[in-house]
C-alpha cells in the first residue's frame, strides 16, 4: 500500500497492480489516507499484518525514518524514505527517488550524467534526492537554484564538491536542467526564462500531470529534449517492486498503465 495525505490520486496502485498482474502475482496494492499523527499506527499495521511492503509519500517521508529497524544509505543521507520493505525480520527504509531519476535518464533519454553539468531548480525533498543521486552518478557540477538561500545551501551540500548555489543564468552552460519545484503544476508559470534553453539541453520537469507541462512545451519549442517526471515515478516504483517481490519489474507495463490512467483522468476532468 501507499500512505500519504492527500493520496487519493496516487498512481502507485495503478502501476503496481498492473505489474503484479503481468507477472501473475496474487498481490494487491492500495492507497491509504493517513493523517500526520497516524504514521506510527500505519507502520505498526505493516508489522502486525505482515504486509510485504509500503510506499510512503508526502507528508510522511520524514516521519517513517524513526519507525524502522534499518535505513539505506540514501535514507541516512536524505533523512527521508519512500519505501519500506522486509530484509528477513528487519523492517528497512529506503529512498528510491534518486536512483529512479537516474534510471529514467538512461531509459527515457539515453542520457549519462557522469561528467555532465546540471542545474536543479528547487531544494525540497525531490530536489535533494535528485541532487544526491546525480552526485553519486558522477555529475561534474550540480548547481542549485532556489528562492531561499539557506535551503539551497543544504541541498547543494548533498553534492559535495560538485555542488554549488547558482542562478537561472547557469542554465546556459548546463547539459541538463531539472525542475524539481512545483512551478508549472496547475498553471502556466515557468521556473525560469526558456530563452536560456537551446539545442543540446536536456530538460526534465518532475511534474507529470499535466504530462506536457509549460516548461516541457517551451523547451521543445527551442530545440531542447524535454521529458516529464513520469519516468522517475515508474523507475522509483520499480526499485520498490524489486525490494518487495524479488522479481524484475515489467517497466513497459508499468509505464503504459500510468500513461493510460493519466489519459483517462484528462478525459474525465479535462483541463480548462
Amino acid at each position: 500500500m501507499v500512505i500519504g495525505r492527500p493520496v487519493e490520486h496516487s498512481l502507485s496502485p495503478v502501476i503496481h497492480n498492473a505489474a503484479f498482474e503481468a507477472l501473475g502475482l496474487d498481490w494487491g496494492f492500495f492507497a491509504l489516507s493517513v493523517p500526520p499523527g497516524g504514521v506510527a499506527d500505519a507502520v505498526a499495521a505493516m508489522r502486525n499484518l505482515a504486509l510485504a511492503g509500503m510506499s510512503v509519500t508526502m507528508p510522511h517521508k520524514d516521519a517513517v525514518v524513526d519507525l524502522v529497524d534499518a535505513r539505506s544509505p540514501a535514507v541516512a543521507l536524505l533523512g527521508a524514505a519512500n519505501c519500506l520493505w522486509w530484509r528477513g525480520a528487519e523492517l528497512v527504509a529506503d529512498n528510491t527517488d534518486g536512483i529512479g531519476f537516474v534510471d529514467a535518464l538512461h531509459h527515457d533519454a539515453g542520457f549519462e550524467p557522469r561528467g555532465r553539468r546540471a542545474v536543479v531548480f528547487g531544494a525540497g525533498g525531490a530536489a535533494r534526492a535528485v541532487i544526491a543521486a546525480l552526485a553519486s552518478a558522477g555529475a561534474a557540477e550540480i548547481v542549485v537554484v532556489n528562492r531561499t538561500r539557506a535551503r539551497a545551501e543544504v541541498a547543494a551540500s548533498l553534492a559535495g564538491p560538485s555542488g554549488r548555489i547558482g542562478t537561472a543564468e547557469d542554465v546556459v552552460d548546463a547539459d541538463m536542467v531539472v525542475n524539481a519545484s512545483p512551478v508549472g503544476m496547475g498553471d502556466e508559470a515557468l521556473p525560469f526564462d526558456p530563452s536560456l534553453l537551446g539545442r543540446g539541453h536536456l530538460v526534465i520537469d518532475l511534474i507529470y500531470e499535466p504530462m506536457a507541462t509549460p516548461l516541457v512545451l517551451a523547451a521543445r519549442e527551442r530545440g531542447a529534449v524535454a521529458i516529464n517526471g513520469l519516468g522517475m515515478l515508474i523507475h522509483q516504483a520499480a526499485h520498490a517492486f524489486r525490494h518487495w517481490t524479488g522479481e524484475d519489474p515489467p517497466i513497459e507495463v508499468m509505464s503504459a498503465s500510468a500513461t493510460a490512467e493519466l489519459a483517462r483522468r484528462r478525459t474525465v476532468s479535462p483541463q480548462p
